[in-house]
């Protein structure tokens, strides 16, 4: 089987269920972000070591995070009430409940949090925070989709928080490396020193 279909050529794609739809219609842009959230996951993970024992339990927690990512993905490539209803495993709030439970493990580790606190750190912890915002832009996608068609709730419930426990385990990643948060400090001269 070649990699390359030629059917997309037109500028459409097929859905899970049949019927095809332009590439960049709302319901394509919303498992796009949920792809690129998965690779910007995957990148996270590259940067884990098993050098240090709270990075081994993130990654432990985050590797599986990525193939609830692609059942998100074909849950929102798959029409609800679709004919393929049956072979798509739908989010569901046991996933939700599942995300609660990490974030309040990796949460319940940090200090607490005394200011915003900028995207920043390590590596590792920039890398999730870029994961993060990620996260953020396949919510809004999923939600813009809902105000199209009907789409599981289950699903804006799982970036919800899976965005949560990303910033949660940016915090966490400089913890680890013994890095402080960054915080945001308001204001300034807008300057920078080019000394």
């Amino acid at each position: 089987m070649k990699l390359y279909t030629r059917t997309g050529d037109d500028g459409t794609t097929g859905l899970f269920g049949g019927g095809r739809v332009s590439k960049d219609h709302a319901r394509i842009e919303a498992y796009g972000c949920v792809d690129e959230l998965n690779a910007h996951l995957g990148l996270a993970l590259a940067a884990c070591t098993d050098d240090d024992e709270g990075i081994a339990h993130l990654a432990s927690l985050l590797g599986p995070i990525q193939s609830r990512l692609f059942d998100l993905g074909a849950d929102l490539a798959t029409p609800m009430g679709s004919e393929h209803e049956d072979k798509v495993n739908r989010i569901s709030d046991d996933v939700v409940v599942e995300l609660e439970r990490m974030i309040d493990d990796v949460d319940g580790r940090n200090d607490e949090i005394r200011s915003f606190v900028m995207p920043g750190g390590t590596e590792l912890a920039a890398r999730l925070h870029v994961a993060r915002v990620a996260c953020r832009r396949a919510e809004r996608a999923i939600v813009t989709l809902t105000d199209l068609e009907e789409v599981n709730p289950c699903a804006v419930h799982c970036v919800n928080r899976l965005s949560d426990l990303l910033f949660a385990a940016a915090r966490f990643a400089n913890k680890c490396a013994g890095v402080p948060d960054v915080p945001w400090v308001s204001g300034g001269s807008g300057t920078t020193d080019s000394a």
